[in-house]
């Protein structure tokens, strides 16, 4: 079933709740004729080619034996869901039906000819489309591909290039499209740890490559036992019957379905008998349809053996040694199997040492393998910050060949994640990478459908690198899951950048809530130069946008799925957006003057702000387990604290964060680390952090600009926290005055107020205990004084 695409561009509640900062589209600016709608994934080429073709009630489809199955069933599929009541096959025009629809191969010479100017594409997966009704009194459409895949992704372009009219009908965009993927390879691989995907959202997502023209799809969840642990046991029928059916869904979508193995903990390289138990699993997939097989060698240790027949065949286990062990099983599966077996693509593997592109006796002992096998590779990082094209050059260099890009976004199984969903754009990743990669798969999150908003970006650019588009591939995600409504589209991006952060092992390479923070800086801006009324009215709008956010998701028009798995999440947005409006409304009354009301909506915000502080991810997919949600954090909460503090101080002057003109030091630093200096704990960026060395008395601190008189902190924490800890000031740096001692810390955010009316140079957090066995960390402090 193929589902509702985009056919317009963006515009109305989409603009007017994003106006100012809204992503410019394509189809909004282009000047007249009539805009082509949005094709996802970018086309290599898309222009007018004539009139739009109103679609009829009859279409007459040409076809012959060239004609790909798939491609077949989508377009009988397609007209039907868009009111055709009659479709007519046949394998020659015959003149008397409205609309003719040549499908096929596209060499066929009625598909050449109805192609016209449009071309014929060559390369590999590579389709053209062409629509055009001028001067015509039949409507004509070529839809021709270079194969069965080509023909496929014809009818997904098709799809988009219809657009909806006012009396309930459609017509098709008057186009010419030539086509081809830059990357052969393209698509996702369940890779995560955690509960593994369901048998449901697995064919829904192998649907959504087929209308994404994504080509692979690699089963390798960590959690299945006949992947990892138990690898060398069959499957029991009940779970290959559902095998079975997810490798005909994939096929039905052209989806390579790839059976991945990873038997690197127990196997015994040297062990015939474990050699043929690998063949056996392949044998076992092989039977059900499977083409594409994976060897997953990764997060296993190199310094041991698994059987004495290795010790005695290679010698004490190092890197090196281990390198040479998988280069030739590898070789063996590759020569003996894979070439032996008619249809297979050439075996995939993931490499130990797959997050680096240092050269190591590993990676020399993994040259020897055959080049035929495809190795996998996760950038300079397990969790990178960015890909660029020298990186995957001497990616190539030192595994021997263009690697295949195992992209760990929007994977969220690591502690680094705990209560978030990932939704931020596919950034940092340059263009040009298809001539150095093999391809680009996702690992996605645990939650399947809130994982479509990466993945759709990572498919465009994967299709198209060079004509990639983050701005707006983000938003035609948004744009499919909602199924084309507009204010669903509106209502994604607001939730979406309320979960932008994407962390990593080291700092978070995509902020969080950038949108949300440019207006609150705009906000903090508007009010300091006197225009408080209208700092309040113009933030006010998006905050109700907020709120309006989670009941336009749940209203029917965005995938269930993604309702589904972002449950907690919508539950905290909707607790967060009242929050906001109240301090909005009790800023706004106090500038009234009426502080009754006032302290009646601030009251009612920080319980609300409570609340959402408490809503918790239960019961979790995720290996973290029970987390309490994030949302805009370090973006929201520190508006909501300064608002709550300039309320207080508004005898005195508006409370302003006047840490980051101050100089932090610290007792220590974890590591000596250059990323975890003090210096990161007062530059106003919530992506970066202090984190100290491993014992309970550490602390940081921040010389003030010049004295002050300080009436609160705000301390922004990382998951090692304090359970104790003192807010402590000081004339001098060396006599220091205990203001609060904090007990009650929420390990994320505290605020902390107290009395002090004589100027100070110093603030200072000390620990007293620590929360786990590492140091303390934390992304920012605020101080803040009367301004």
């Amino acid at each position: 079933m193929l589902s509702p695409r985009r056919a317009t561009a963006a515009g109305g509640l989409l603009a007017l709740v994003l106006a100012g900062t809204a992503v410019p589209l394509t189809a909004q600016a282009a000047p007249a004729p009539t805009p082509l709608p949005t094709v996802t994934p970018t086309p290599q080429s898309i222009s007018r080619a004539g009139a739009d073709i109103a679609l009829p009630g009859n279409v007459e489809v040409v076809v012959d034996a060239s004609t790909d199955a798939a491609a077949r069933t989508a377009l009988r599929e397609l007209l039907a869901e868009h009111g055709v009541g009659k479709v007519t096959e046949r394998a020659s025009t015959s003149g008397r039906a409205p609309l003719t629809i040549h499908l096929g191969a596209a060499t066929r010479a009625d598909v050449t000819s109805a192609l016209g100017a449009t071309g014929v594409p060559t390369k590999a997966e590579g389709y053209a489309v062409r629509v055009d009704g001028s001067g015509r009194k039949v409507g004509r459409i070529a839809l021709g591909g270079a194969d069965g895949a080509g023909q496929f992704y014809a009818v997904q372009t098709l799809d988009q290039l219809l657009i909806p009219q006012d009396d309930g009908g459609f017509k098709v965009a008057g186009a010419s499209v030539n086509d081809f993927p830059a990357m052969p390879l393209r698509g996702a691989t369940e890779g995560f740890y955690g509960n593994p995907w369901t048998h449901a959202e697995r064919l829904d997502q192998l649907k959504f490559y087929g209308d994404m023209k994504a080509n692979t799809y690699i089963y390798a969840p960590k959690d299945d036992p006949y992947h990892r642990d138990r690898w060398r046991e069959p499957y029991p029928a009940d779970k290959l019957a559902e095998l079975t059916e997810l490798v005909k869904t994939a096929t039905a979508n052209h989806v390579r379905f790839t059976f991945a193995l990873s038997p690197g903990n127990t196997v015994c390289y040297s062990s015939e008998a474990d050699y043929q138990a690998v063949v056996t699993k392949f044998e076992q997939m092989y039977a059900v349809g499977v083409r594409a097989f994976n060897v997953a060698l990764d997060d296993i240790n190199l310094s041991r053996w698994s059987c004495a027949a290795d010790q005695a065949k290679y010698g004490s286990a190092n890197a090196t040694i281990a390198g040479r062990a998988q280069a030739e099983l590898l070789t063996r599966l590759q020569k003996e199997w894979i070439e032996t077996k008619d249809g297979t693509f050439p075996l995939q593997m993931v490499p130990t040492e797959y997050y680096n592109t240092t050269e190591s006796g590993y990676k020399r002992a993994l040259r020897t393998m055959d080049e035929d096998v495809v190795v996998m590779w996760t950038g300079n990082d397990v969790v990178p910050q960015s890909i660029s094209i020298a990186q995957a050059q001497q990616a190539a260099t030192v595994f021997g060949g263009p690697t295949f890009l195992w992209d760990n976004y929007p994977v969220n199984d690591y502690g680094n994640t705990s209560g978030r969903l990932l939704l931020g754009k596919y950034v940092k990743r340059e263009p040009g990478l298809s001539q150095y990669l093999a391809g680009i798969v996702s690992n996605p999150m645990n939650q399947a459908a809130a994982s479509k908003i990466v993945e759709t970006a990572m498919f465009d650019f994967s299709w198209n690198d060079t004509g990639y588009d983050a701005d707006e591939a983000w938003v035609e995600a948004m744009r499919y899951l909602a199924g084309d409504d507009e204010a669903a589209t509106a209502a994604l991006r607001v939730f979406a950048d309320l979960n932008a952060m994407a962390p990593t092992f080291g700092q978070p390479w995509q902020p969080q809530a950038p949108e949300l923070k440019a207006r609150i800086d705009a906000f903090w801006a508007t009010w300091e130069s006197g225009d408080k009324a209208g700092a309040i009215t113009t933030l006010r709008a998006y905050a109700e946008a907020i709120l309006a956010a989670p009941t336009t998701i749940r209203a029917g028009a965005v995938d269930p799925g993604f309702v589904s798995d972002a449950k907690p999440w919508l539950d905290a947005t909707l607790l967060w957006g009242r929050s906001t409006i109240d301090m909005l409304d009790a800023l706004q009354a106090r500038l009234d003057g009426d502080k009754a009301t006032s302290d009646a909506q601030r009251a009612s915000s920080a319980e609300l702000s409570k609340q959402a502080a408490a809503v918790r991810v239960l019961p979790a997919d995720n290996t973290w387990g029970e987390a309490r949600v994030k949302i805009a954090d370090g973006v929201l909460d520190t508006f909501l604290a300064r608002a709550g503090l300039t309320l207080d101080m508004w005898e005195i002057g508006d409370a302003v964060n006047i840490a980051p003109q101050g100089t932090a030091s610290a007792s220590s630093v974890e590591q000596d680390l250059a990323r975890f200096q003090p210096r990161y704990v007062n530059d106003n960026d919530n992506g970066t952090r202090w984190a100290s060395g491993y014992t309970d008395g550490e602390w940081v601190q921040v010389k003030l600009a010049e004295p002050t008189a300080v009436s609160a902190v705000t301390v922004k924490w990382e998951p090692a926290c304090a359970t104790a800890y003192k807010v402590q000031t000081s004339v001098d740096g060396q006599t220091w005055t205990t203001v609060k001692d904090v007990t009650d810390t929420t390990c994320n955010f505290d605020i902390v107020t107290f009395d002090q009316t004589a100027p100070v140079n110093y603030v200072r957090i000390q620990g007293v205990d620590r929360a786990s066995t590492w140091g303390y960390s934390i992304w920012e402090i605020g101080i803040y004084a009367a301004k």
